[in-house]
């Protein structure tokens, strides 16, 4: 405990010195781990680093089931093709590139260069969310790169699975690696989904609301525990724990995120100072050319696997040009792929060649990465965007692009989504008759192609909404008689009729006046494209912070 202890002192100072020098606290974090190897204090040489396994384990699987968690399926609508994209590029451009940058140029034996390119593929989640956390990130970019960079860990181990059986065997017969394959994931999905029912029947039935945190912590170490049993990857159990939970009951996932974020930095600093001890940059000298040929091909690949699946998916310029160097950090899942290796009596021949050039390599992805994601993420224009903003409601998933219809049919497809993408407390019937009785006092169509129907809900509700796009235009009886472009249905909160009203008056406003936004919006291309347009730096004259907004109503009244 005490050198837990000092471990988390001195990477807790190692980080602020690193954001002091507008560095990632992550990066401090891993440096100081490096010089506290170098030190070799006592309790804490190298060798004695097994003893923080537990606590590394349990960081680990809660850093999985996070990203889990992310992949809400109801909040990746509009994503899926734009994901889809990105994992395939991810599976066959990146780990191609490396092999052919290990084997022709470097001169490494196949089955060296196989291995290390579909470790590649491997992200490093935990290291993304701090960095987008610390930022403050938020964004097209920022969504993307935090949903997809879990379902590119899944292919990364699944790859290694398929490769290192056919390996591990000296077999060319790809059945018996797809039957390792299926095996994997199928025992880590169940174990995944096994334990988040469990949860899922404690919390309805037994668990108090303030018990759910604790209940979500027992649910991570049973996945990883288990899943240790059986033999499988313990991330991945943790990866669909998360997943399960997340799309069986939301609201517990969001709960416990919530209840283990203010724990996250003691965690994070305690994790990333031990994954620093653990790096050994002794290795990288002596082999300094094939571990910088390894980090360039990963880096190329990336970015190209990247930029082609992106420009395939027609993404906005700010994300297609900068998420590839945002996916460089390589972490826990390419320690764990390294790990097993090393552990397979089978791979002797090859394992001390790919762990050592694995781990050196690393070891400078490590250092470089978290800067090359918040490099990334502030050329996109994302950095200090986590801020409370007007136009929060109207995220990607809540944008549907092509309605068509009459006033009835397209309030009623607008409602559909509203209620498939946000928990609402009133039913979708009463919800939809209040915006129609609201409609059939007076239009909602206010004009130069906008039309907001709206109705109030009860107490506990949020303002939320969705957003229906026609490039071509809807003839709804506008008074000015142009043809409607633009649907948000709304719903507010009865407790803040009036300030929401005013705030939405505003927005309808801006619109209106401002002729190129208007354009631009009218006309996106697709629904990513228009959350970009709405929520760019240049629409701050729309899209305002909410405790300005509420400033400007406060001054207008």
């Amino acid at each position: 405990m005490l050198n837990l202890a000092t471990i988390l002192i001195a990477g807790i100072v190692g980080g602020e010195l690193a954001s002091r020098l507008r560095l990632p606290r992550v990066t401090g974090w891993i440096g100081t781990g490096i010089v506290l190897r170098v030190l070799a204090l006592p309790g804490l040489e190298p060798g004695s680093l097994g003893d923080f396994s537990p606590f590394t384990d349990f960081v680990l699987g809660f850093i999985s089931f996070t990203v889990g968690a992310t992949l809400h399926l109801h909040s990746l609508r509009n994503a899926e093709r734009r994901l889809m994209l990105l994992v395939l590029g991810e599976a066959l451009i990146t780990p191609t590139v490396v092999f052919c940058a290990l084997h022709f140029i470097g001169g490494l034996d196949a089955e060296v260069s196989v291995l290390l390119a579909v470790i590649a593929i491997a992200g490093a989640p935990g290291t993304t969310l701090v960095v987008v956390r610390e930022a403050r990130a938020r964004g097209l970019l920022t969504g993307t790169l935090i949903a997809g960079i879990g379902l590119i860990d899944m292919v990364a181990v699944g790859a290694f699975a398929f490769w290192e059986s056919l390996l591990r065997e000296r077999s060319h017969e790809w059945q018996d690696a797809m039957l390792a394959l299926g095996t994997e994931f199928g025992l880590a999905l169940g174990i995944g989904l096994g334990c988040s029912l469990v949860a899922v029947g404690l919390t309805r039935r037994l668990v108090r609301p303030n018990f759910v945190g604790p209940t979500t912590v027992a649910v991570i170490l049973g996945a990883w525990g288990l899943a240790q049993v059986a033999d499988v990857s313990s991330i991945l159990a943790c990866t669909f724990a998360g997943i399960a939970l997340s799309n069986i009951q939301h609201d517990t996932a969001r709960s416990a995120e919530a209840y283990l974020q203010p724990f996250s930095g003691v965690l994070f600093a305690g994790f990333y100072t031990i994954v620093g001890m653990r790096l050994d940059f002794a290795v990288v000298i002596p082999m300094a050319g094939v571990v910088f040929l390894y980090f360039a091909a990963r880096l190329g690949g990336k970015s190209l696997s990247a930029y082609l699946s992106m420009s395939a998916a027609r993404v906005p310029r700010s994300v297609r040009n900068h998420i590839g160097l945002a996916l460089l950090p390589h972490g826990g899942v390419a320690v764990g792929l390294l790990f097993f290796t090393q552990a397979q009596p089978q791979l002797a021949g090859v394992a001390d060649t790919v762990v050592a050039i694995g781990l050196a390599g690393l070891a400078v992805n490590q250092l470089i990465g978290p800067s090359a994601t918040r490099l990334s993420l502030q050329r996109a224009g994302e950095v200090g965007q986590d801020r409370p903003r007007l136009l929060d409601f109207l995220e990607e998933q809540r944008i549907v692009l092509n309605i068509n219809g009459t006033k009835h049919e397209l309030i009623q497809a607008l409602a559909d989504r509203l209620y498939a993408t946000t928990p609402m407390l009133v039913p979708k019937a009463e919800f939809i008759a209040s915006v129609l009785a609201r409609e059939d006092e007076a239009s909602t169509c206010l004009g130069r192609g906008l039309m907001i129907p709206h109705a109030m809900v009860p107490e506990g509700q949020e303002v939320c909404g969705v957003l229906g796009l026609n490039t071509e235009g809807l003839d709804l009886g506008a008074y000015d008689g142009r043809p409607v472009h633009a649907v948000v249905l709304l719903a507010a909160p009865e407790s803040d009729r009036q300030r929401h009203l005013q705030i939405l008056s505003a927005f309808a406003s801006a619109l209106t006046k401002d002729e190129n936004l208007r354009d631009q919006l009218y006309h996106a291309r697709s629904a990513g494209h228009a959350y970009e347009i709405l929520h760019a730096d240049e629409s701050d004259a729309l899209n305002y912070y909410l405790d300005e907004a509420i400033e400007r109503v406060g001054r207008d009244r």
